[in-house]
């Protein structure tokens, strides 16, 4: 049966507000963990679950990207329904890119008629989450439903921020509410809400009618939550909540935190999000091999730690330190240290996240900092210490978290 599910990913957004991590790429090609990519833990979710068939649609800044799904997911060609192929916007439709949601599928109608499945997954490809989506797609399937959204409960107070789902108590949804400023309750829960994850699973019958009719509306904004979704609902279909709450992963250390989602669209809650995986019990597991998450495969030697020639011990407490890293007589604390990274003698490094060939200059100290690929510090420069010096030379967050572009050149700090 799960042949006959396929599945498109939505990774073409801009992902402004992760400037300048996104300068260069779109967000879901933005590294994450060390040694992953954001798109690379939407794409575990399905071949784990054992969906193949799977389209990523890109759009802006889709090099990287397209590069990346080449060297980690090409499945190769030996067994028919097994492929992850990217499908920039071809203007099919018109001379124009994705209008929305709704349109990035309307313009990508001819392969689902060349497929012919049961059932479409639309997913986005930009959040960090864990999902058995064979779950998800029996559930669908049990409900008789035209469209299942995946959902979660949030704190009442906090759902005004969000897409509220209002449901009955089988969890059929009756409306929509936008970013409202009085949430309606999950009934039963008057605490809780429920917000759209924006993963959906369609049956592909009321799919492409729907998707049709939303075409040829000229006032539409050619959006699922916007337009699709209620139209459906006030039509009359069988729309769905799934609460990912009862999500369960396989061989999962700890099933309460199975339902972990992550949207991390800004500077402050992707640095939160990677500092919770260097934690002793971290939300996020990455060391279930029952439920891998997969990357780009690689040939570069551990990491390594040494003495210098003074005979100071090179270090790393509480931190992650991926392939090809050398920590040389220094101190690591609290850190992420991504692949090819090189941290010199009597250099600091506490609470950064570091993506890739990276290097820390002799006697250099940063804290509190993201630091993108191809950067060089200084021997004995100083980042994250002083807010207003920092602030010259680099891009500060609200929280304080100093962010390096890719490939900056680091002058060193003048006074």
């Amino acid at each position: 049966m799960r042949k006959r599910v396929l599945a498109f990913i939505m990774a073409g957004g801009k992902g402004s507000r992760l400037e300048p991590l996104t300068a260069e790429r779109s967000k879901p090609a933005v590294p994450f963990g060390g040694k992953y990519r954001i798109i690379d833990f939407v794409l575990s979710n399905f071949i784990n679950s054992e969906v193949y068939s799977i389209y990523v649609l890109t759009m802006f800044k889709s090099q990287s990207l397209t590069e990346h799904l080449e060297l980690a997911w090409n499945l190769g060609r030996v067994l028919p329904h097994h492929f992850i192929i990217p499908v920039p916007a071809q203007q099919r439709t018109g001379e124009h890119w994705y209008k929305g949601t709704a349109d990035a599928i309307f313009q990508n109608l001819n392969l689902i008629r060349d497929h012919n499945p049961e059932l479409v997954a639309i997913f986005g490809g930009d959040h960090i989450f864990k999902m058995n989506v064979e779950q998800f797609l029996q559930d669908h399937r049990e409900r008789q439903a035209d469209v299942s959204i995946a959902a979660i409960p949030v704190p009442i107070e906090e759902a005004s921020q969000f897409g509220v789902i209002q449901v009955d108590a089988d969890w059929k949804i009756t409306g929509f509410q936008e970013k409202p400023k009085n949430p309606t309750p999950i009934p039963g829960k008057p605490d809780l809400a429920l917000v759209s994850m924006g993963n959906y699973i369609f049956s592909r019958g009321p799919l492409v009618e729907q998707l049709t009719s939303d075409a040829l509306d000229k006032q539409s904004a050619n959006d699922f939550g916007k337009n699709v979704l209620p139209n459906m609902l006030a039509q009359g279909k069988r729309l769905f909540a799934y609460d990912y709450t009862r999500n369960r992963i396989p061989g999962s250390s700890n099933p309460d935190n199975d339902s972990y989602w992550r949207d991390v669209g800004t500077l402050d809650s992707y640095y939160e999000a990677s500092m919770d995986l260097r934690s002793v019990m971290p939300q996020l597991d990455l060391y279930n091999q029952e439920w891998p998450i997969r990357s780009e495969p690689n040939n570069l030697p551990p990491a390594k730690f040494v003495h210098n020639s003074e005979g100071r011990v090179g270090q790393a407490i509480q931190s992650i330190v991926c392939e090809g890293s050398v920590i040389s007589g220094s101190t690591v604390i609290n850190s992420i240290i991504g692949k090819r990274c090189r941290v010199n003698s009597y250099a600091e490094v506490h609470d950064a996240v570091l993506l890739e060939d990276v290097d820390i200059g002799r006697g250099a100290r940063v804290r509190r900092c993201l630091i993108d690929k191809h950067v060089r510090i200084p021997p004995n420069d100083v980042i994250g210490y002083n807010r207003d010096d920092d602030a010259k030379r680099f891009k500060v967050t609200e929280s304080g978290i100093v962010v390096i572009a890719k490939g900056q050149i680091v002058e060193p700090l003048r006074r």
